[in-house]
Protein backbone atom coordinates (compact mmCIF):
# COMPACT_ATOMS: atom_id res chain seq x y z
CA UNK A 1 0.00 0.00 0.00
CA UNK A 2 1.53 3.45 -1.28
CA UNK A 3 2.52 5.95 1.40
CA UNK A 4 0.26 9.24 2.01
CA UNK A 5 0.84 12.49 2.95
CA UNK A 6 1.19 13.22 6.49
CA UNK A 7 2.43 9.25 7.27
CA UNK A 8 5.59 8.61 9.03
CA UNK A 9 8.18 7.65 7.10
CA UNK A 10 9.80 4.31 7.59
CA UNK A 11 13.34 4.95 8.98
CA UNK A 12 15.93 3.15 6.80
CA UNK A 13 20.00 2.98 7.55
CA UNK A 14 21.76 2.31 4.15
CA UNK A 15 25.40 2.23 2.59
CA UNK A 16 26.27 5.44 0.05
CA UNK A 17 28.11 5.16 -2.70
CA UNK A 18 30.92 6.18 -0.93
CA UNK A 19 32.78 2.81 -0.42
CA UNK A 20 35.56 3.62 0.75
CA UNK A 21 34.43 5.02 4.26
CA UNK A 22 31.00 3.02 4.46
CA UNK A 23 29.07 6.03 4.44
CA UNK A 24 25.75 5.14 5.70
CA UNK A 25 22.87 7.28 6.34
CA UNK A 26 20.14 6.97 8.85
CA UNK A 27 16.73 8.69 7.81
CA UNK A 28 16.11 9.58 11.54
CA UNK A 29 19.61 11.57 11.66
CA UNK A 30 18.36 13.90 9.08
CA UNK A 31 15.15 15.42 11.24
CA UNK A 32 15.38 18.86 10.54
CA UNK A 33 15.64 18.47 7.13
CA UNK A 34 13.30 18.10 4.14
CA UNK A 35 14.26 14.69 2.53
CA UNK A 36 14.07 14.16 -1.20
CA UNK A 37 14.33 10.79 -2.65
CA UNK A 38 14.44 9.93 -5.99
CA UNK A 39 14.23 6.05 -6.51
CA UNK A 40 15.22 4.48 -10.05
CA UNK A 41 15.48 1.33 -11.19
CA UNK A 42 19.23 0.89 -11.89
CA UNK A 43 22.59 1.69 -12.36
CA UNK A 44 23.69 2.77 -15.94
CA UNK A 45 20.07 2.26 -17.56
CA UNK A 46 19.07 4.76 -20.23
CA UNK A 47 16.61 6.37 -18.70
CA UNK A 48 18.12 6.54 -15.37
CA UNK A 49 21.02 7.65 -16.39
CA UNK A 50 19.31 10.83 -18.66
CA UNK A 51 17.43 11.13 -15.42
CA UNK A 52 21.03 11.62 -13.40
CA UNK A 53 22.64 13.50 -15.77
CA UNK A 54 19.77 16.19 -15.73
CA UNK A 55 19.31 16.14 -12.19
CA UNK A 56 23.10 16.81 -11.23
CA UNK A 57 23.54 20.48 -13.20
CA UNK A 58 20.03 21.29 -11.96
CA UNK A 59 20.51 19.88 -8.16
CA UNK A 60 20.28 23.59 -6.87
CA UNK A 61 17.12 24.55 -8.83
CA UNK A 62 15.75 21.00 -7.15
CA UNK A 63 16.81 21.66 -3.93
CA UNK A 64 16.99 25.38 -3.24
CA UNK A 65 17.57 25.37 0.30
CA UNK A 66 20.65 23.75 2.63
CA UNK A 67 17.81 22.33 4.82
CA UNK A 68 17.13 20.40 1.52
CA UNK A 69 19.17 16.94 0.99
CA UNK A 70 18.53 14.67 -2.07
CA UNK A 71 19.49 11.06 -2.69
CA UNK A 72 19.08 8.58 -5.27
CA UNK A 73 17.91 5.36 -4.40
CA UNK A 74 18.38 1.91 -5.88
CA UNK A 75 18.69 -1.84 -4.91
CA UNK A 76 22.05 -1.74 -6.97
CA UNK A 77 25.25 -2.11 -5.15
CA UNK A 78 27.51 0.39 -2.82
CA UNK A 79 30.08 -0.49 -6.02
CA UNK A 80 27.71 -0.03 -8.67
CA UNK A 81 26.60 3.42 -7.45
CA UNK A 82 30.33 4.44 -6.84
CA UNK A 83 30.76 3.26 -10.43
CA UNK A 84 28.04 4.76 -11.66
CA UNK A 85 28.37 8.03 -9.42
CA UNK A 86 31.53 8.74 -10.83
CA UNK A 87 31.23 7.83 -14.73
CA UNK A 88 28.75 10.20 -14.67
CA UNK A 89 29.24 12.70 -11.81
CA UNK A 90 26.33 12.69 -9.98
CA UNK A 91 26.48 15.41 -7.20
CA UNK A 92 24.26 13.65 -4.49
CA UNK A 93 24.58 10.61 -2.73
CA UNK A 94 22.99 7.37 -3.88
CA UNK A 95 21.58 4.84 -1.48
CA UNK A 96 22.13 0.94 -1.47
CA UNK A 97 19.25 -1.16 -1.06
CA UNK A 98 20.29 -4.42 -2.04
CA UNK A 99 17.92 -6.28 0.82
CA UNK A 100 14.91 -4.31 -0.88
CA UNK A 101 13.46 -3.64 2.51
CA UNK A 102 13.29 0.02 2.14
CA UNK A 103 12.39 -0.04 -1.75
CA UNK A 104 9.29 -2.86 0.03
CA UNK A 105 8.50 -0.36 2.99
CA UNK A 106 8.07 2.88 0.68
CA UNK A 107 6.16 0.27 -1.86
CA UNK A 108 8.87 1.37 -4.37
CA UNK A 109 9.88 -2.40 -5.03
CA UNK A 110 8.87 -3.19 -9.01
CA UNK A 111 9.40 -7.19 -7.94
CA UNK A 112 11.42 -10.05 -8.75
CA UNK A 113 9.41 -10.38 -12.26
CA UNK A 114 10.25 -9.02 -14.83
CA UNK A 115 12.52 -6.44 -13.62
CA UNK A 116 14.00 -7.42 -9.92
CA UNK A 117 14.24 -3.65 -9.41
CA UNK A 118 13.06 -0.75 -7.30
CA UNK A 119 10.16 1.41 -9.31
CA UNK A 120 10.97 5.27 -10.57
CA UNK A 121 9.27 7.33 -8.56
CA UNK A 122 9.94 10.32 -5.75
CA UNK A 123 8.92 10.60 -1.64
CA UNK A 124 8.98 13.86 -0.39
CA UNK A 125 9.59 13.81 3.53
CA UNK A 126 9.31 16.42 5.72
CA UNK A 127 11.73 18.06 8.45
CA UNK A 128 9.69 16.05 10.77
CA UNK A 129 10.28 12.88 9.31
CA UNK A 130 6.47 12.93 7.21
CA UNK A 131 5.46 11.92 3.98
CA UNK A 132 5.33 15.53 2.09
CA UNK A 133 4.67 13.59 -1.36
CA UNK A 134 4.96 9.65 -3.13
CA UNK A 135 4.81 9.32 -6.69
CA UNK A 136 5.75 6.36 -8.67
CA UNK A 137 6.21 7.65 -12.06
CA UNK A 138 6.61 5.43 -15.56
CA UNK A 139 9.89 3.29 -14.98
CA UNK A 140 10.66 3.63 -19.02
CA UNK A 141 10.56 7.51 -18.88
CA UNK A 142 12.76 9.90 -17.23
CA UNK A 143 11.29 12.67 -14.55
CA UNK A 144 11.93 16.14 -15.72
CA UNK A 145 14.12 18.78 -13.89
CA UNK A 146 11.33 21.58 -13.75
CA UNK A 147 8.42 18.91 -12.64
CA UNK A 148 11.11 17.86 -9.73
CA UNK A 149 11.93 21.29 -9.02
CA UNK A 150 8.33 22.42 -8.90
CA UNK A 151 6.73 19.78 -6.55
CA UNK A 152 9.89 20.44 -3.86
CA UNK A 153 9.49 23.70 -3.86
CA UNK A 154 5.51 23.64 -3.35
CA UNK A 155 5.65 20.62 -0.53
CA UNK A 156 8.21 22.85 1.04
CA UNK A 157 6.30 25.96 1.09
CA UNK A 158 3.42 24.50 1.94
CA UNK A 159 5.48 23.03 5.11
CA UNK A 160 6.41 26.33 5.97
CA UNK A 161 2.84 27.70 5.81
CA UNK A 162 1.92 25.12 8.16
CA UNK A 163 4.37 25.82 10.43
CA UNK A 164 3.65 29.29 10.50
CA UNK A 165 -0.11 28.39 11.84
CA UNK A 166 -1.28 29.01 8.31
CA UNK A 167 -3.54 26.53 5.96
CA UNK A 168 -1.50 23.79 4.84
CA UNK A 169 -4.51 23.79 1.90
CA UNK A 170 -4.01 25.65 -1.01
Amino acid sequence: MALKPGDTAPDFDLLTDDIQNKTRVKLSSLRGKDVVLLFYPMDFSPTCTEEHCSFGPQLSTIAPSPDTVVFGVSCDSPYSHAAYKKQYNIPYPLLSDPTRKMAKAYDMWAGEEPYNCTKRGTVIISKEGKIRRWEEVNMREARKVNDLSMAVAADIAEEQRANEGGSAVA
